[in-house]
């Protein structure tokens, strides 16, 4: 804008500079043109002086025609702008017919004709040689001429007619002048002229040609443009030199008002360029030269400006969006709200009564289905949190829990949680955990079983032949098998594998269930070297409490599409269209893994190639626990497994390396010593001690089980094995037959009929159902490990509510069933009503109870309504109280005494509805369906010692 200023004001100062030069040259022309016409007009008044003198002053006059003709012609010299003169005689109506008579001829009109009756007339005498043929008019025939002759004896002055065109062409004025008897002074009046007046003496003055020759005198005359006007009719200016141009013309011009002694008649000179003025070159490069200058400036301040705009419409956009925002956010909390009540409330009462089954004395395989179903309804109410999670993840309100856990116990849990899905496919589903791995660490371990459910999950539902494996190690010892391709797990994608190609499977493959995985580093090679760390006693490497698992989900499913590799990790994206409707699901279970992951400082990365399979691979950083530094309050959250097995010994045949090594994983868990072989032969071998194999390696000599693959069983080998066994038992080798357990995917009752083994198995392996399928097989009594496991951990709950009184508030009878035997279980005296204002009754002041257990959402009375008014009751209770003792201590005590411990037991964990407990009185919640672990935070502070204290 400056740069602009500058050369606007440059040129406006060339502007100026050519408005003044122009004004100077007009008006130096119009008042030359002035002079040339005043000088004109004199000649013509002195002739008319000559014709008062010699024709009227004399008699007989001494002027006639050919003198005056002859005169006119020999002084036009001094009259250049005049192409002729003549003279015209008054005559009066009176005196016509005698001066015709006199002249010889009669006066006619302009048009030659007769001239008609009238006052008087003014026809031409005496006319210059050039204008002879005007002779004998009348020049008060014409209505303009007769107004200015008028005109002109009444005022004694030149007058003018308005423009017309010349003989010559040119444009031209006709000039009268009276001409009178006796001098007359400046202010005669109009009657003594008119009485003085003798004739008229009249002159074609040419306008074009006064104006080109004055123009041509001067200089500069090329670069204007004259025109000369008769504005006498403002609303019709006539042009009397110049073409005709508005006088509106562009600027720059400049207007002159002209005097020609005609006070009636009005002239104007319009001067203007023939050209628009030139813009001065100063005025183009200074500009330029300080916009180059200010180039830089200009543009930052011009970036900073459209900066500044883009964020203030940014920022509007962004109040509009927050506010649209705000409203769905409420509208979708609600909902979610009511969503997650609804399903929670019938979920609550299936693993309340799941949890009060497994109470009661069952047999193992009872026992192990109840676990599994519960493990499932807990799965579920897992799945149903997805979408709450992504959610709060968008909203950027998740936090993770740091609890100690077991992870090889959670592990435990994914497997049984789909271990059914995978006996249905026929494939196989395997865990292993390094034995680096610390047993307990501290991190959240429901969102690290959401990740590895959802990850095998998604394997479980795109594998139809071969196997999943889930393997974790520390991330220094598996350097190893993740730098080949760090490049390509780091993309995902593997782009030199064809879509379209057909994978053969008629080669084994070294690897689980012999099919081929698409990670090349989980290979056989890869898994040894990652075992010889595990035998190794070198010293965790990290000196800080932190530790980094990088955990491998493998699988032999269809893979995903390199096209679709990309977006694999996006929220509600899946491969294609018919994904979903050959497999189901939402699509947000990778993403919500994803973003766990990173919240565990943490990054997930992928292999995968189509009609291949995928391995997901993610670290995840956790902190190491000692189990001594676990309180008693945490200890409800460890899995430990039985350890009626130490000492015990056995025997696998399993022809394929990596499996055989995740079976000697899970015995060594339950304290077995184990040892492998391929074939069954082998096995026999080595209890025969041929080879100079032997037992004598094993912590003890009497073998216990013979653990065989069922696709290393081979036909018909029951019968030579047992004979075998007893050759042995005569040799003095064995004292007792081992049991032959087979490992099979298929059913167990089914297997063992058709193999005829002691007992069968069925895989996927975990701890707890090795553990239940030994105990039965071997014949050892479980009753101690039950009782351990019951009453481990809730010892510290069981003498937080026992004896205490507690009042549960809940309209669904099965959630009242389950709280109350949950409570009861530990200790606690329980009542149940079933609306809010039942809750009121039995908690006016005084009562007994102390704890309340209220639902949120009821009929009639919600519990939000229903606390707000027990506080009420117990405000008024204290102030009664108040007014009957002053004392401040007294009072206090007593509003502590009446304050009950309110909690709500909501079906939602939305982050509104805890913030709607507090604002209506309540003291906390517990979500349903609510556990041991949750129960007692719960209750500890209004419960536990401190409190009482």
């Amino acid at each position: 804008t400056g740069v602009t200023a500058l050369h606007r004001s440059l040129r406006h100062g060339a502007l100026v500079k050519a408005e003044e030069g122009i004004v100077c040259m007009c008006e130096e022309r119009a008042r030359m043109l002035q002079d040339q016409f005043a000088v004109s007009v004199n000649h013509v008044h002195a002739l008319a002086i000559l014709v008062a003198t010699f024709h009227y002053e004399k008699q007989p006059p001494a002027l006639d025609q050919d003198t005056f003709a002859d005169y006119t012609a020999r002084t036009s010299f001094e009259r250049p702008l005049l192409s002729g003169v003549a003279y015209a005689q008054r005559v009066m109506h009176a005196d016509r017919e005698a001066f015709e008579r006199q002249q010889g001829w009669i006066i006619k009109t302009m048009k030659h004709e007769p001239s008609p009756p009238q006052d008087e007339y003014a026809p031409v005498i005496y006319s210059q040689e050039t204008v002879s043929y005007i002779e004998g008019l009348d020049m008060m025939s014409g209505e303009e001429d007769r107004e200015n002759i008028l005109r002109s004896r009444a005022t004694g002055k030149a007058v003018l007619t308005r423009p017309f065109r010349l003989m010559s062409n040119h444009l031209g004025v006709v000039l009268t002048f009276p001409v009178y008897l006796v001098d007359l002074p400046p202010d005669a009046k109009v009657e003594d002229r008119v009485a003085a007046t003798a004739g008229y003496l009249g002159g074609a003055f040419d306008v074009e040609s006064l104006v080109e020759n004055l123009l041509r005198q001067l200089a500069g005359n090329q670069e204007l443009v004259v025109n000369v006007y008769d504005v006498t009719n403002h609303s019709n200016p006539l042009v009397m030199y110049g073409s005709e141009v508005p006088l509106g013309a562009p600027s720059p011009s400049h207007t002159c008002t002209l005097d020609f002694g005609d006070p009636f008649r009005n002239h104007h000179m319009i001067c203007r360029y023939r050209s628009e003025p030139h813009v001065p070159w100063s005025a183009i490069t200074t500009p330029s030269g300080v916009f180059v200058i200010l180039m830089l400036i200009g543009y930052i301040i011009y970036a900073a400006w459209n900066r500044y705009d883009s964020v203030k419409e940014d920022c509007r956009k962004m109040e509009a969006l927050k506010k649209r925002a705000e409203a769905a956010d409420v509208a979708k909390s609600q909902f979610l709200a009511t969503v997650s009540h609804e399903i929670r409330t019938p979920m609550n009462g299936v693993l309340g009564m799941l949890d009060m089954l497994l109470d009661t004395e069952l047999k193992s395989t009872q026992r192990d289905f109840a676990q599994t179903a519960q493990i499932c309804g807990k799965a579920l109410i897992s799945l149903i949190n997805e979408v709450l999670d992504r959610a709060k993840i968008e909203a950027g309100k998740l936090e993770l829990e740091s609890v100690p856990f077991d992870l090889r116990s959670i592990l435990d849990e994914v497997v049984s949680l789909f271990s059914s899905k995978s006996r249905e496919k026929g494939i196989e589903l395997a865990v292993y955990v390094s034995e680096r791995v610390p047993e307990i660490l501290l991190g959240d371990p429901g969102r690290f079983r959401q990740i590895i459910t959802n990850l095998v999950g998604n394997s479980i539902k795109f594998t139809e032949r071969g196997h999943i494996f889930v393997q974790v190690h520390l991330a220094d010892h598996s350097n190893l098998a993740t730098e080949p391709k760090v490049e390509s797990v780091a993309n995902g994608i593997n782009g030199h594998i064809d879509e379209t190609s057909v994978v053969s499977t008629s080669v084994p493959h070294n690897t689980l269930s012999g099919f081929e995985a698409a990670d090349s580093r989980n290979s056989w090679e890869n898994f040894k070297a990652l075992l010889s760390y595990d035998t190794n006693d070198m010293a965790y490497g990290s000196d800080s409490g932190n530790v980094t698992l990088v955990v491998s989900v493998e699988d032999t499913g269809i893979g995903i599409p390199i096209h679709a590799q990309g977006r694999v990790f996006m929220p509600f994206m899946q491969a294609d269209s018919s994904t979903s409707r050959n497999y189901g699901g939402t699509g947000i279970g990778l993403s919500i893994s994803k973003c766990l992951v990173e919240l565990m400082s943490g990054q997930i990365n992928f292999v995968s190639r189509p009609n291949v399979g995928s391995t997901f691979t993610f670290t995840a950083v956790l902190q190491r626990c000692e189990r001594n530094a676990i309180n008693v309050s945490k200890s409800a959250l460890l899995h430990p497994l039985p350890s009626s097995f130490q000492g015990l010994s056995t025997l696998l045949v399993d022809k394929r390396p990596v499996r055989a090594t995740v079976t000697e994983y899970h015995l060594q868990r339950l304290g077995i010593a184990s040892k492998s072989v391929r074939t069954i032969e082998q096995a026999l071998g080595v209890l025969l001690g041929r080879n100079g194999t032997s037992l004598t390696s094993m912590p003890r000599k009497q073998l216990s089980m013979l653990l065989v693959e069922s696709d290393s069983w081979g036909l018909k080998m029951d019968v030579p094995l047992r004979t075998r066994f007893l050759e042995m038992k005569q040799n003095g080798c064995e004292s007792v037959f081992p049991q032959v357990i087979l490992l099979s995917l298929a059913d167990s009752d089914k297997m063992k009929a058709e193999y005829a083994v002691d007992s069968v198995i069925t895989k996927p392996l975990k701890a707890s159902t090795l553990a239940a399928c030994l105990f039965q097989s071997l014949g050892i009594s479980i009753t101690q490990a039950n009782n351990e496991k019951k009453h481990h951990g809730p010892d510290s709950l069981y003498g937080l509510l026992l004896g205490k009184n507690i009042l549960v508030v809940d309209d669904n009878k099965v959630n009242l069933r389950v709280a109350a035997g949950t409570l009861k279980k530990y200790g606690a005296k329980v009542e149940c009503v079933e609306s809010g204002k039942d809750a009121l009754e039995r908690l006016q002041v005084p009562h007994k109870f102390d704890l309340c257990l209220m639902d949120i959402q009821m009929p009639e009375m919600d519990g939000f309504e229903a606390t707000r008014q027990i506080r009420a009751i117990e405000a008024k209770a204290h102030e009664q109280r108040d007014n009957a003792d002053n004392s401040d201590a007294g009072s206090t005590a007593k509003k502590a005494q009446w304050h009950l411990p309110v909690l709500a037991m909501t079906a939602d964990v939305i982050q509104a509805t805890h913030e709607e407990c507090t604002k209506y009185g309540m003291d906390g919640y517990v979500s349903k369906p609510f556990e041991e672990k949750q129960l007692f935070k719960a209750v500890q502070k209004f419960l536990g010692p401190s409190a009482s204290s």
